[in-house]
């Protein structure tokens, strides 16, 4: 039986031309190579699964390259490539900080820094979830990360920056990884599916980017999940069926109802979300973020805000520009006002009923 592997493994990024949405980190760390302009120590800050680990791999393995191109490209043929490759390279050193975070631990990594690489140029240590060393441990590693050897080269890595020492990170150069977006999530995701032989529905790669929430690694997991739930087919349905998830048509319906006052069509459509055991909660939250969207898909220039596909864009336009901006305005804040009091009511469900028959009412009393 063949060997199955996560797509997150599989489709990890090789070369920095293949690392979705950091482009501007990317040219940054190979025009650094071109230009050898190395700094000695690196601080990669950004929410989880966006490429600062795969990101910091591919720096260590180019700049130890031997036979490195004119595009700062890897060869992959000679011995420090094929070391990487293989996993046993001794000029790159990993540290998970989330599980060896004492001042032993950084001595010992210290101990490491003061033998110099026996194949290419640089030893570099990788020090992932940075801001969970101790104190103490922070303290022992300030003195070596600012006077290291010249052939040592130290790349932090961290989810929570605020919680990493100024010390520490006044002596690094330091890059911000963005948030994956949608579009970047569903191309990559559409590479996948196409490489793997199988057909996806645009939209639901964009649900599955949505529950993902700019994180690469989570949106291929999930991939594979619904891979092993619907095969090689996989459509909007099924995602939407497989997640749990809200999908966009409840809320064009609700809001539908809403615009047209018919309160019992809403409560109706909310009674049939609680049935099916969605929280109430995320409901009113996933309205009142519906109706910021509509907000801003009434204009050319704002419409760039929706982070959702092609498609359903166009659906948001259609319904924004059949209702008045004073309107949305007004239902933005009675949702809002609901979710605000929401943990303080004794009948949740009763809660969220009284503020589609608000929203429902709104207008109402001009036609009196």
């Amino acid at each position: 039986m063949e060997e199955y592997i996560v797509s997150a493994r599989k489709y990890r990024p090789a070369t920095f031309d293949t690392v979705v949405g950091q482009g501007s980190i990317t040219t940054t760390l190979k025009n650094a190579v071109k230009n050898a302009r190395l700094a000695h120590a690196y601080l990669f800050c950004g929410p989880r699964g966006v490429g600062k680990t795969t990101c910091a791999r591919i720096f260590a393995k180019t700049i130890n390259c031997l036979n490195l191109s004119d595009t700062q490209d890897v060869c992959g043929e000679c011995e420090s490539c094929k070391a990487f490759d293989e996993n046993r390279s001794f000029n790159i050193h990993e540290l998970d900080a989330a599980s060896n975070n004492s001042v032993d631990d950084i001595r010992q990594l210290i101990e490491q820094v003061q033998v110099p690489p026996q194949v290419g140029h640089y030893s570099v240590f990788i020090i992932d979830e940075v801001h969970m060393l101790s104190s103490s441990a922070f303290n022992a590693f300030l003195k070596t990360l600012e006077e290291p050897p010249s052939y040592a080269i130290f790349i932090l890595a961290t989810t929570e920056k605020h919680k990493i020492l100024p010390t520490i990170i006044s002596r690094c150069q330091v890059f911000d990884f963005n948030r994956m977006t949608i579009a970047n999530v569903v191309e990559q995701l559409k590479y996948v599916a196409q490489n793997e032989g199988i057909v996806a529905d645009e939209d639901g790669l964009a649900v599955i980017a949505q529950k993902a929430d700019g994180a690469m690694r989570d949106a291929l997991s999930i991939f594979d999940q619904i891979v092993a739930f619907s095969g090689k087919n996989i459509t909007y349905k099924n995602v939407v069926d497989n997640l749990n998830v809200l999908d966009f048509d409840i809320f064009f319906d609700v809001t539908q109802a809403i615009a047209e006052h018919d309160y019992l069509k809403a409560m109706l459509q909310f009674n049939d979300v609680a049935s099916k055991g969605f929280d109430a909660l995320n409901f009113l939250s996933g309205l009142t973020h519906h109706m910021r969207n509509l907000l801003v898909a009434r204009d050319a220039e704002s419409i760039r805000l929706l982070d959702v596909s092609e498609k359903v864009a166009e659906r948001y336009v259609a319904q924004a520009t059949a209702m008045q901006p004073y309107d949305i305005i007004k239902y933005i804040e009675i949702f809002s006002d609901y979710e605000l009091n929401y943990k303080i009511a004794r009948d949740k469900r009763q809660h969220i009923e009284f503020a589609l028959l608000k929203a429902c009412m709104h207008g109402d009393e001009k036609k009196k």
